[in-house]
């Protein structure tokens, strides 16, 4: 673990794997104790996003490993490089109904099978002859261009047994260099769509964010005098606050971009984006229609696996784009005629607002005022992660020195609060997650791992006591027939003074000058937003 740059391990001991917790207790790894071990693997993968690096859980045997499986699925979608290790009961008893057995032998939990359709690579180490091969094979999988989850469960005996440290030597622990160029004339065909189209438009997918391709991104975009849209993954992959920033493309967006997209842009550079059901507001034929279309994606799977591209160009995001600007530079290609993307926006606005079309109304300004409190008063960047997205996808322009992390993977509730935590353990700066009452309530309880850990963090806690996303469609779809998805909530004040933790309540944009007295960067502050449970945001996905 050492050697794979670990420096965190988030979770939970127990008898099964106290062998290993043993042997971390001499190590440099920081060991961080969590209330619940779902909670521990959303921690490891908002470490993972924040750095970069492989990030780790620990858990027990039996219900500590199937606690995981959330977390787990998460940053297998998210491709997170996370190893986690678990406990095992004794080989000697496998299949005797030992405690907390899954080794899937008479009748017990099978973990290799619960788990094998949410890794990289899970191993059941029965024995440790063959060791080096199975940490040899962990490694590349970590390590690896399009990394994910790797589950390690060594039984309680193998735990104890000796081995030479040498089989380390046998490890690689070396990155494999895999670049994608383009081929020369995926350039030179971009280049000469490029000098035909007159109002050519870039999507920036979160290929370019883990490409660290916004430089260059943004190059091509001044260069050529391009507006460049997002998906909601890649906010952030050009500074929002800029001239040419669209703001992102999808169903819970304003529009602005998707506008652009269907109104002017006549040729569409698609850099790093999956074009899923949010981004392309369920695969919607007419977003690209009459339009010349270049799809740019390291992963060869993603060309033309939504929409057929006209250019399909297999190579890395940062490649390309260091590669296209060269070209176009060497061959002088002139700037497009300039878009005035704000005057653009504001007569779109215009127009959905006489329609009754816009997606709030003055019910939410609030929330408006506040995240437009956020852009001011933190001018050297913060780090978000968003279990809410609607709010900060329309009101929080993203800016080069912010770092905006949406809950996409599977979009579980619960994960922004445990996975700012792991980021928190990385980042210098301030660490906000943003997050409903409802989800909310599926993980308040490592609040205390921050408390514990004196881990700074700012939670947004939006309160209107309802699943919103439920209600709001069974308001909209289903006649008001409200199942399951109103309740009743603590007195979050008097929570937040138990935790120990600073409160602030905001029932309207004047009290947002509340905020100014709140230190952002130590300590624990709870936001609490107060929302009408009867307002809901005006977006469909146009199925």
């Amino acid at each position: 673990m050492e050697r794979l740059g670990i420096t965190h391990v988030f979770g939970m001991p127990g008898a099964h794997i106290l062998p290993v917790y043993d042997r971390l207790y001499e190590s440099r790894i920081t060991t961080l104790l969590v209330k619940h071990e779902q909670g521990a693997a959303f921690m490891a993968g908002g470490f993972a996003r924040a750095s970069g690096r492989i990030a780790a859980c620990i858990t027990t045997a039996g219900p500590g490993a199937t606690n995981l499986v959330t977390g787990i699925a998460n940053a297998y979608a998210e491709r997170q490089p996370v190893l986690v290790i678990t406990g095992e009961t004794s080989t000697h008893f496998f299949g005797k109904g030992g405690l907390q057995e899954s080794s899937g032998e008479g009748g017990s939990i099978d973990q290799v099978a619960l788990f094998a359709g949410i890794t990289r690579y899970h191993k059941l180490i029965e024995r440790t002859d063959y060791l080096p091969t199975v940490l040899n094979q962990a490694a590349q999988h970590l390590l690896c261009r399009a990394p994910g989850p790797v589950v390690l469960s060594i039984p309680f005996n193998v735990q104890q047994e000796s081995v030479d440290a040498g089989i380390l030597e046998q490890i690689s622990f070396t990155r494999p260099v895999d670049e994608h160029a383009p081929p020369a004339r995926g350039i030179d065909a971009s280049v000469a769509l490029l000098q035909a189209a007159k109002r050519p438009l870039m999507i920036a997918g979160h290929g370019c964010v883990r490409a660290d391709a916004q430089a260059s991104l943004r190059r091509v975009s001044e260069r050529l005098d391009i507006p460049v849209a997002s998906t909601l993954k890649a906010k952030g992959a050009i500074d929002e606050r800029s001239a040419r920033a669209l703001g992102s493309l999808g169903v819970t967006s304003c529009g602005y971009a998707m506008r652009y997209l269907e109104e002017k842009a006549d040729l569409v550079l698609v850099l790093g984006a999956a074009f899923g059901e949010r981004t392309s507001y369920a695969w919607d034929r007419r977003l690209l229609a009459g339009k010349k279309l270049i799809q740019v994606d390291h992963c060869a799977q993603q060309l033309g696996k939504s929409f057929r591209a006209d250019l399909a160009v297999h190579a890395d995001l940062g490649a390309y784009l260091q590669a296209l600007d060269a070209a176009l530079a060497a061959q002088e290609v002139p700037a497009k005629e300039p878009a005035d993307i704000g005057a653009f926006i504001a007569a779109t606005r215009a127009r959905t607002d006489a329609a009754g079309e816009a997606i709030f109304d003055h019910r939410f300004d609030h929330v408006r005022a506040f995240y437009a409190w956020l852009e001011q008063h933190f001018p050297d960047g913060l780090a978000l992660f968003d279990d809410n997205i609607v709010f900060a996808q329309n009101f929080y322009r993203v800016s080069a020195k912010d770092r905006y992390y949406p809950n996409t993977g599977i979009s579980s509730l619960g994960h922004a609060i445990p996975a700012a935590i792991g980021a928190a353990c990385e980042l210098d700066m301030p660490v906000f997650a943003a997050i409903g009452d409802g989800g909310f309530q599926m993980c308040a309880m490592e609040l205390m791992t921050a408390v514990n850990h004196r881990i700074s963090l700012n939670v947004i806690l939006f309160n209107n006591r309802t699943m919103g996303l439920i209600r709001k469609n069974q308001h909209h779809l289903y006649h008001d027939r409200f199942m399951d998805c109103d309740f009743t909530n603590p007195d979050y004040a008097l929570l937040a003074q138990s935790f120990g933790i600073r409160h602030c309540r905001l029932e309207d944009g004047t009290q947002v000058a509340k905020l100014a007295t709140m230190d952002f960067r130590q300590g624990i502050n709870l936001i609490e937003i107060m929302l009408d449970q009867d307002a809901y945001p005006n977006y469909s996905s146009r199925r």
